[in-house]
């Protein structure tokens, strides 16, 4: 289940178990990092205007597989009364004020030259792309809070754990850009320092 709303609107509330790939210039090659070619597809849209786009999109980079899509979007979801998940989102300030505290893990998810570049004090390194192989070096008691760029691949990473289970689970929008923004404290890896991937 690809969610291609809006990273808001997802955070906000979702359907259990799908992954968040906002409808924007980037959905084709995140559907391809994240998503089994093999596998069939379906999606929730903002609105009926958005299939056609996501059909588009897919049909480019090779995936035929798409099954279907929810009819009006999240109203029919909620409207049925079926359950909701939601994914907590908090400010780079909250971020900042919370990334200390010992019940919180902060895991940068850009790639490896982003990270080296520097990130937020203390956070776990794990790209997007290979947080799936890496799962069992988080520690599920902690709450997670995923940043990236711009909150795009931290909303990818954020619906992935929550969909393999991890119950305290935060979203940063606005992410990295936000935190220079607000002239948050930055951290550059020792030269020896390893990373999950």
């Amino acid at each position: 289940m690809i969610d291609a709303r809006s990273i808001l609107a997802f955070g906000g509330g979702h359907i259990p178990g799908a992954i968040n790939i906002a409808l924007r210039p980037e959905f084709p090659n995140w559907v391809g990092w994240m998503i089994d070619p093999e596998q069939s597809i379906l999606v929730i849209v903002e609105s009926e205007r958005d299939v056609k786009l996501v059909t588009d999109q897919l049909f480019r980079i090779g995936y035929d597989n798409l099954a279907g899509y929810l009819h009006d979007g999240m109203t029919s979801w909620q409207n049925a009364g079926l359950p909701l998940s939601r994914i907590e989102e908090w400010t780079v300030h909250e971020l900042n004020q919370h990334r200390q505290d010992p019940s919180v893990t902060v895991l940068d998810v850009r790639g490896d030259d982003e990270y080296k570049n520097g990130f937020v004090p203390g956070a776990k390194h794990s790209f997007v792309a290979h947080l799936e192989e890496h799962l069992d070096q988080l520690d599920r008691s902690q709450t997670i809070a995923t940043y990236c760029g711009s909150g795009y691949r931290a909303s990818i990473a954020a619906s992935i754990l929550k969909k393999h289970g991890f119950e305290r689970v935060v979203n940063i929008p606005g992410s990295w850009l936000a935190w220079k923004k607000a002239d948050l404290p930055i951290e550059k890896p020792k030269a020896s320092e390893a990373v999950m991937a």
